[in-house]
């Protein structure tokens, strides 16, 4: 179902501010979108991206898992009893939203 750890996922206030503090530690700007900035760390295969939002939410990092069939996964989860959100589409990616028994927050994607 899952063929990987897509990114980790940070949620801050500002996300021009905060991608040039992280540029200044050495982290590359691999992608942008709209609220949203990927980074390469290193030689790490997982990359970090910071999202703008509400700091102060209880779950602000998250793992997003990337799915090569992502109806198909999303059907699979909700009929395993998962809780997940609509699937949602930002014009670069196809994501939905799913929670663990504490109510943790994890996200799949599909991106081309």
């Amino acid at each position: 179902m899952f063929e990987r750890i897509d990114t980790v996922c940070l949620t801050v206030s500002n996300v021009e501010e905060s991608s040039m503090w992280y540029q200044k530690l050495g982290f590359k700007v691999a992608y942008k979108g709209e609220g949203y900035q990927v980074f390469t760390i290193g030689n790490s295969g997982i990359p970090l991206t910071i999202e703008e939002g509400n700091v102060a939410s209880q779950n602000s990092t998250y793992p997003i898992f990337f799915t090569n069939d992502i109806k198909n996964t999303y059907v699979n989860l909700k009929e395993k009893g998962v809780e997940v959100t609509e699937l949602k589409d930002d014009g670069d990616n196809t994501f939905f939203d799913f929670y663990d028994l504490d109510e943790n927050k994890l996200q799949v994607c599909f991106w081309e």
